[in-house]
C-alpha cells in the first residue's frame, strides 16, 4: 500500500532546492553502503544539482558512495541541448569525484529508442542482480521526481500505453513529444525507498492539487510505492 506523501512547502525554488540538499546530504551520509540515487531532469533539479556542488554542500558528500540512474532521457546525443545527461553533467557530474563506472546513463548512441530502453534495463536488472523486483529490496534508495504541466512525471505522459506497462522497467515513448523518450516504468520508479517529487511554479498548482487529491487520470498520481513519498514544493505552486 503506497503511504500517504509528505508535503514539505518551502517558501520559493531556491529554499526548496536548499532543503531537498540538506534532505539528500543527510541520508548519504548516514548510508552504511553505496546510494543509488535516481535523477530527475528539469530547471528545479538543475537548481538542486548546481546546489549540491557549491561550497556549501559539495565537502558534506562521500560522492564515492553514489551510483547514478535516469528515470528519463530523450533519444538524443548525450551532448544535444535537451538532453537531461548533459544538463546533469554541466550542473553536476564535471564538479565532484563520483566514479565514472558509478554513472548509469541511459544509452542514446545506439539505434532506436526501443533498443536504448531495453539495454538500459539490462543495465539496470545487472545493478540490482536479479530480473525481478522483490518489493523488500528497493531498486532506488532515491528517486527524484518531477511534475509536469499536463500531470506527466519522467516520461510518462497522459494517454501513452507506457501507463499500462507492469512488466518492463524501462519503455520507449515515441510520437508525443518532439524527441523520442525512454523512460522507466511504474514498478521500476516505485521500487525506491524515497521518492521526492519537487514541485516549483505558480503553473503547477493545479496539477498538486489533483495529485494530492490521487486523481488516477493523472501519471503523477499513480507512482505507487511500499517506500515514502515526500513532495518538496514552493509557496507559488502549494495548495492555498
Amino acid at each position: 500500500m503506497t503511504p500517504q506523501p509528505i508535503v514539505d512547502i518551502a517558501l520559493d525554488a531556491d529554499d526548496l532546492a536548499d532543503r531537498v540538499a540538506i534532505w539528500l546530504a543527510t541520508r548519504i551520509a548516514l548510508a552504511q553502503r553505496p546510494i543509488s540515487l535516481n535523477l530527475s531532469g528539469g530547471s528545479t533539479p538543475k537548481k538542486l544539482y548546481e546546489l549540491l556542488v557549491s561550497d556549501a554542500f559539495r565537502t558534506l558528500v562521500d560522492w564515492s558512495k553514489l551510483h547514478l540512474f535516469w528515470g528519463d532521457e530523450r533519444f538524443v546525443p548525450h551532448d544535444h541541448p535537451s538532453s537531461n545527461y548533459r544538463m546533469t553533467l554541466a550542473a553536476l557530474l564535471s564538479h565532484v569525484p563520483i566514479p565514472p563506472e558509478q554513472i548509469h546513463p541511459v544509452p542514446t548512441d545506439t539505434g532506436s529508442p526501443e533498443k536504448a530502453a531495453a539495454l538500459y534495463e539490462q543495465t539496470l536488472q545487472n545493478f540490482y542482480g536479479a530480473k525481478v523486483l522483490d518489493p523488500a529490496r528497493p531498486l532506488f534508495d532515491v528517486t527524484l521526481l518531477g511534475l509536469g504541466t499536463d500531470g506527466h512525471t519522467a516520461s510518462l505522459f497522459p494517454g501513452t500505453a507506457a501507463l499500462d506497462e507492469q512488466k518492463a522497467w524501462v519503455t520507449s515513448i515515441v510520437g508525443v513529444k518532439e524527441e523520442p523518450r525512454i523512460s522507466l516504468t511504474y514498478p521500476a520508479l516505485g521500487s525506491s525507498e524515497s521518492i521526492l517529487f519537487l514541485v516549483s511554479g505558480a503553473e503547477k498548482k493545479e496539477m498538486l492539487k489533483r495529485v494530492l487529491d490521487n486523481d488516477q487520470t493523472l501519471p503523477a498520481a499513480r507512482i505507487a510505492t511500499t517506500g515514502r513519498i515526500i513532495i518538496y514544493t514552493d509557496a507559488a505552486a502549494a495548495l492555498d
